[in-house]
């Protein structure tokens, strides 16, 4: 998903759960969409824990919120959306999109947010 500001394209922002604390994220999937997202170059912040964010109503989740876009790597998308506005920080569908790292595997993930190569998808 790739939003335009301006008529220039801009890649969204994407912020990566580690899910420390709930560990409801397969631990092997997380480690592989880190790893390729390390790898890749692409700008992105890992959070350790959506939940925890929450639970103290953290800041940065009304920063991450406000983003003309972004793309949440964590786990349900409407437990996700839950975890903001119980922070007080309401996700727009509009402009936030988010992958299920639960229950997708870290191949189709990493297909949804990283670039294609030039040598194959």
């Amino acid at each position: 998903m790739i939003g335009t500001v301006k008529g220039t394209e801009v890649a969204p922002r994407i912020v990566y759960c580690r899910c420390a604390y709930a560990r409801v994220v397969p631990a092997d999937v997380k480690d592989a969409v880190l790893e390729s997202l390390s790898e890749s170059g692409v700008d992105f912040d890992a959070v350790p824990d959506l939940c925890e964010m929450s639970a103290r109503k953290d800041a940065r989740l009304k920063r991450i919120a406000e983003e003309s876009s972004v793309t949440i790597l964590a786990c349900y998308p409407r437990a996700v959306r839950w975890l903001f506005s119980a922070a007080g920080a309401k996700l727009d569908s509009n402009r936030a999109r988010i992958l299920n790292m639960r229950e997708e595997p870290a191949d189709t993930i990493v297909r949804e947010i990283l670039p294609a190569s030039e040598d194959g998808p």
